[in-house]
């Protein structure tokens, strides 16, 4: 009896010590990304200040004359996010209501697994649907549209998060009780009525979340809109020209023909680190916005 116990007690300490170690690694895995981009970022801006990098209107960094101003990759990193949330957005909270509120359990056992299926693809395939299929059809309603353009890009991102928006925005309509709605229908509400009057404005919060986070995941998409959007930096808000996203200028440096090094290889880090700040802005937004729907119902 006392080896069994003695047995028991030291594989719960292994396993606690097994779990510590996972938790530990995910942390220093983090410390070191964040040391890297500093680092690396700190070699750019002794070269290049800080303003210029930040407010500057022209990015060329590999050619001659080089200018280091970002607000060309912003923009059309931004330009992808507004296409991306005038899709995925109210499409993504209109699926979870029906989910919610009016799907029956087979339907919902059906309709969530296919939801679910399109955060499965790879964002490459989304990349190649949006030129081989999505670009196609845009030309065809609309015949100044460039073969890289920001409209395409746009809606294959918006179709990628659309999933992330109605799983998310399920969950936090479910989650709100029974009870407000059963007081809603005591007296004479429609289901349209509690549904918008009862039910979205108590789990605001987390849609809202919800929305901050996909969007977050709009700005960190690669592959999708580097096939889709082009390389073209530039400041625009015409969604049918090619423009070129922070995501997509890390790949075009990352593939090998700029030597390491060198000030224009750096900038990958510099641009990183500024897209890892708004990252971790709209994360900890979103953090917040979800602790408030947590403490409603506590």
């Amino acid at each position: 009896m006392f080896q069994r116990k003695w047995a028991k007690h030291w594989r719960e300490e292994g396993i606690k010590a097994g779990l510590f170690l996972c938790a530990t690694v995910s942390v220093l895995t983090t410390f070191a990304i964040v040391w890297i981009l500093i680092r690396e970022a700190g070699v750019f801006f002794q070269e290049v200040s800080v303003s210029e990098f930040l407010f500057g209107t022209q990015w060329t960094p590999l050619l001659e004359p080089r200018s280091f101003g970002v607000l060309p990759l912003v923009c059309g990193t931004f330009l992808i996010v507004a296409g991306t949330a005038l899709i995925a957005l109210p499409a993504g909270l209109a699926t979870a209501i029906y989910l919610s509120e009016y799907a029956s359990s087979r339907v919902r056992s059906i309709l969530k697994p296919i939801l679910e299926v399109l955060a499965g693809i790879p964002t490459v395939v989304y990349g190649y649907f949006a030129l081989s299929f999505v670009t196609p059809l845009l030309r065809t309603v609309f015949s100044d549209v460039q073969i890289f353009n920001a409209a395409s890009a746009s809606i294959v991102v918006g179709i990628m998060v659309l999933s992330m928006v109605a799983s998310l925005c399920d969950d936090t309509l479910r989650a709100v009780p029974a009870s407000l709605r059963q007081g809603a229908y005591a007296v004479g509400a429609t289901p349209v009525e509690v549904t918008l009057g009862v039910v979205i404005p108590s789990s605001l919060s987390g849609i809202m979340a919800a929305f901050v986070l996909a969007l977050s995941r709009a700005i960190g998409e690669t592959m999708a809109v580097t096939l889709a959007a082009g390389a073209t930096p530039k400041m625009t808000m015409d969604p049918f020209v090619g423009i070129q996203t922070m995501t997509a200028y890390i790949v075009q440096v990352s593939l090998g023909d700029t030597p390491a090094g060198g000030i224009a290889y750096q900038t990958i880090f510099a641009v990183s680190a500024l897209l890892f700040v708004i990252t971790l802005i709209m994360n900890i937004v979103s953090s917040h916005l979800l602790r408030k729907f947590r403490e409603v119902y506590e």
